[in-house]
This record gives C-alpha cells, structure tokens and sequence, in this order.
C-alpha cells in the first residue's frame, strides 16, 4: 500500500515539475535552464522510483539535455518525406542539437494504447496479496508439445465442467429432498 501511495505522489511532483517548466517558458521564453532543470529534475525522479513516463510526455523533452521541447521557442519543428508514403515530423532542440523523428502514421498506436499491453488484478496466491499479472492471448499451436498441451487443457475443462454440473445437480436434488421432506413433516 505505502508503494502505491509513493507512486502516487512520485506522479504528482513529476505531473508539477511539467507544468512548472511550461509555466516558465510561457512567462519568459529567455528562461530555459530553470525549465530544464524542472524537466531534469522529473527525468531524475521516475529513474530512481522506476516509474513510466506518458509518451506524449517523453517527447516534449529532449533526450540529450533534458529541456522542454516546445516548437518555436525551445526546438524547431519540420516535417520530412522519406518516400511518398511515409512522412516524419523532425524536432531539433535549439540547446543542444539533438534531433528526433517522429513518424506521422494515422494509423500506429503506441503499445501502451493496445488492448494486449493492458493489465488485468488477478488474485496470486503468494503471501503479498494481489499481484498485477499480463492477460494471456492463446497461442496458435504449432508444434506437437503445445498440441498436447492445449489438449491437456482443454480435458481438464471439460472435467471442471463436468464437476460442476454434477455439483448442480446433487445440490437440486438436496432442495427437492428437503423440500418433500418439509411437506409430509407439515401433513
């Protein structure tokens, strides 16, 4: 729990150190060491607690020099044609240099948006409690171990399944016995 929480504030500073290097340029734009040293402080932070920052976050700030990337001000911003159909957006950091390419495709989504990278609570049975664990996509099977393997676990199912209807059905014919049971005892 005491993790969960330190997270939390861990992305509240973060989230604030964001906001305050935006403020700062917005204010005066000659002030791009303060914004940089917000922006390094953040990259600093989610290093040493190991925490995921956005996309959208990650690249607004430079890689090199850790200032904010903001077009016009701090970084320039040019679109690129490699071939008819691909195109990248190209944004050089004035301070340093640094040069990245963004490919302009409507259609990509980034891995953490995709349904599969999604985690699911699932209960563990380990003394900690609740652990995070990946949804499982089946496989196709390709070779005789995974066959045999899906088979096993389609057998099992089956038995489970089996079980469970027979529980069902001892459990109606309790409350049918008991039932009749209360009936001649009221005759």
């Amino acid at each position: 729990m005491e993790e969960h929480i330190n997270k939390r504030e861990a992305y509240q500073r973060m989230n604030y150190l964001y906001q305050a290097a935006h403020c700062v340029l917005a204010q005066n734009p000659e002030n791009v060491e303060l914004a940089r040293f917000y922006c390094l402080t953040q990259k600093t932070i989610s290093r040493r607690l190991v925490i995921r920052q956005d996309p959208s976050v990650k690249r607004t700030i430079c890689k090199r020099c850790s200032s904010l990337l903001i077009p016009g001000v701090t970084a320039t911003t040019r679109q690129r044609k490699k071939n008819r159909r691909t195109r990248f957006t190209v944004q050089r950091c004035l301070s340093c240099g640094q040069s990245k390419s963004l490919l302009n495709n409507p259609d990509y989504t980034l891995w953490i948006d995709r349904p599969e990278a999604q985690l699911e609570m699932q209960p563990d049975q380990g003394c900690s409690g609740v652990k995070w664990q990946k949804k499982k996509k089946p496989q196709p099977a390709g070779s005789k171990k995974e066959k045999q393997k899906q088979k096993e676990q389609e057998r099992q199912e089956e038995e489970q399944q089996k079980k469970l209807q027979e529980e069902k059905q001892e459990l109606q014919r309790k409350t049918q016995q008991e039932e009749e049971e209360k009936k001649k005892q009221k005759q």
